[in-house]
């Protein structure tokens, strides 16, 4: 198949990964300069998931490297007292002491590595509990407008699959980090009493390593970067394979081969590219270590050499070479630990840059509430454009709606009548001009008091994993409704009782075949509980967006009726292809191609003969054989 299937082969990068790839291709200078700020990040996390755990992990890492110096120098002791003039009698017995001591040292530091690692068992879970919770909290309250950037939801996806999973392992790389670091300052300083000249020949031959890791790494993640679109298409291409909501569809139009294609094709593109960048890191870490090789066998020469010349004595060589031994490996581990600390690091950006992004696309709190029951809603000349869209969806919109009213918006799909409700409602802000509920502009005031007073009822209303009961309670779980009645009625007006009716265990069905027993339902049983969930809500402004459209026409006069019993209370938005269920609304609004071309109520519309008037003779033709 040359053209692709699932998404496009060519997309643009997203700024993000922009900024990540500048940071993966950076030296092994700015990869050191970036480490601090992702320690904080995380010790931050962990002292706010939980103090205690964080100080004890601390203190046990401490004292396990406090040991194992403490260990080192012993041994080294031990190795110097026998070797320096041959191993005596007197000698090895004097030596007892600080042979106790070693072994002490390294049984103390087995039983504080035993509890360290305990301890970061019990603290990573915690940590990335809290960076999880940290993560939803933000993106629960985001403007909902940010859902329609590609770039922010991919950018949410990545960090929940990849951020929140390397703070976890950043917890563990922190504590071997501290670990390793006292063990190499133990055997730097005690090679360095040893000959000045040794932990400097330790250091040299380890760099080779550490710069091989650290490019590895950053080779890695630039690969994560280019395969991120690929993986994201891969994963929808084996969704329309896989799930349960395409199966019927996809064998009815023999499409599986196509899409089985079309997953073998972005598989294979994945496939090839970690083949290349596996072999690069792979030639990599192959001059590291020949690299390291050289430098581990310079070190010992030059230690044979300052034997040769007489500048270490004979006796000290023994412990000299053990020093050596100890203080590689503390290096190694130093900078192994610094290194999976870095990779961690990239993929920390993430969670850094999502918790940014929302930030800046969320609203403080702000003091001032919106009206309770607003009697006047007006929109002064608003437009409004999606993200990443040039044309605006809305432009010059002027309105006025009254309390208890019914205002139906129609026209073609496409017009705007969907985001013209969330507008209305607060839940988008216009680009240009105001909407305003009794004067106060819903932009100075706080977004959770205007959402406490609307409802929102879908034509795809949201297929909650819940029991029937929790389906329609949702729209306000802390309505006091002690004896069910307040849902009971929700049920009856909405249709929604006698899809209840006949499930098994009736309002404690769960709606989800994800769960075992649970039941699923059709669309048009699904709109009759999400009509009851508004309802159950009570709130002064409902809006419902097609929310019959699923329904046969006996259910959806029942629900249109029922809408229309509210009360004069209540503001209702109607918004619905279906002009028959309009006649009755106190104010019909025409839009087209995002502007107000008519409004009026029914009788007005059809007599000025305009778009409306077409819309309804169009409609009344498939019923009739004259146009009317």
């Amino acid at each position: 198949m040359s053209e692709p299937l699932v998404g496009v082969d060519a997309m643009v990068e997203p700024n993000w990964t922009r900024q990540d790839r500048q940071v993966a291709e950076s030296g092994l200078w700015r990869t050191l300069l970036a480490l601090p700020s992702a320690l904080r990040m995380v010790i931050s996390l962990s002292w706010q998931a939980s103090r205690p755990h964080t100080v004890l992990a601390a203190v046990l890492t401490v004292a396990s490297g406090g040991a194992t110096a403490f260990g080192l120098i012993a041994t080294t002791t031990v190795f110097t007292s026998l070797l320096e003039s041959g191993p005596t009698a007197d000698r090895v017995l004097a030596a007892l002491p600080a042979a106790v001591s070693m072994v002490v040292a390294f049984i103390l530091r087995a039983l504080l590595d035993s509890a360290a690692t305990a301890e970061q068992s019990i603290l990573r879970p915690l940590v990335e509990k809290a960076a999880n919770e940290r993560v939803h909290r933000a993106v629960s309250t985001v403007d909902l407008i940010t859902f329609e950037d590609a770039e922010y939801v991919e950018l949410l996806r990545q960090c929940l699959q990849m951020g929140v999973r390397n703070i976890g392992t950043s917890v563990q790389s922190i504590s071997g980090l501290l670990s390793s670091m006292f063990n190499l300052a133990a055997a730097v300083v005690t090679s360095g009493l040893l000959h000045p000249v040794l932990p400097i020949l330790v250091l040299v031959s380890v760099l080779p390593q550490v710069w091989a890791s650290t490019r590895a790494a950053r080779l890695g993640f630039a690969s994560y970067l280019r395969t991120l679109s690929r993986m994201r298409r891969l994963s929808v291409a084996s969704q329309l394979l896989t799930d349960r909501t395409t199966a019927a569809e996809m064998r009815a139009c023999t499409a599986g081969p196509a899409l089985l294609a079309e997953y073998r094709r972005i598989n294979t593109q994945i496939a090839d590219e970690a083949r290349r960048v596996d072999l690069h890191k792979t030639g990599i870490r192959l001059i590291g270590r020949g690299a390291t090789g050289v430098g581990t066998g310079a070190c010992y020469l030059a230690l044979g050499f300052l034997l040769y010349n007489g500048s270490l004595p004979l006796g000290l060589a023994s412990g000299a070479v053990v020093a050596l031994r100890l203080a590689s490996s503390a290096l190694g581990g130093t900078m192994s630990n610094i290194n999976a600390l870095y990779e961690s690091s990239l993929y920390l950006d993430l969670y850094t840059t999502l918790l940014d992004k929302t930030a800046a696309a969320t609203r403080p709190p702000l003091a001032a509430q919106a009206p309770a029951n607003p009697a006047v809603i007006s929109l002064d000349h608003v437009a409004f454009s999606y993200p990443g869209q040039s044309d605006e969806a809305l432009r010059d919109i002027s309105l006025t709606i009254l309390r208890g009213q019914t205002v139906a918006l129609v026209g073609e799909n496409g017009s705007g009548k969907s985001t013209l409700a969330k507008l209305i409602t607060g839940l988008y802000r216009p680009a240009d001009g105001s909407v305003s509920w009794d004067g106060v502009d819903l932009s100075d005031v706080d977004d959770g008091s205007v959402r406490q007073r609307i409802g929102l009822v879908m034509q795809e209303p949201a297929r909650w994993p819940m029991t029937a009961r929790d389906n329609i309670r949702i729209g306000r779980l802390d309505r006091p409704d002690p004896h069910g009645e307040l849902l009971a009625w929700a049920a009856a007006e909405s249709g929604a009782a006698d899809v209840v009716a006949g499930l098994d265990l009736g309002l404690d069905t769960v709606l989800s075949r994800q769960f075992e027993g649970g039941r699923d339902l059709s669309g048009g049983q699904w709109q009759r509980i999400g009509v009851a969930r508004g309802l159950y809500r009570d709130a002064p402004v409902l809006v419902a967006d097609e929310p019959t459209a699923a329904m046969d026409a006996r259910a959806e006069q029942a629900v249109f009726e029922s809408l229309r019993r509210l009360g004069d209370d209540r503001t209702t938005i109607l918004i619905t292809h279906r002009l028959a269920n309009v006649r009755h609304a106190d104010q019909i609004i025409v839009l087209s191609a995002g502007r107000i071309v008519e409004s009026g109520r029914h009788d007005d519309l059809v007599a000025a003969g305009g778009e409306y008037a077409q819309m309804l003779a169009i409609q009344a033709a498939a019923f009739t054989d004259s146009v009317v």
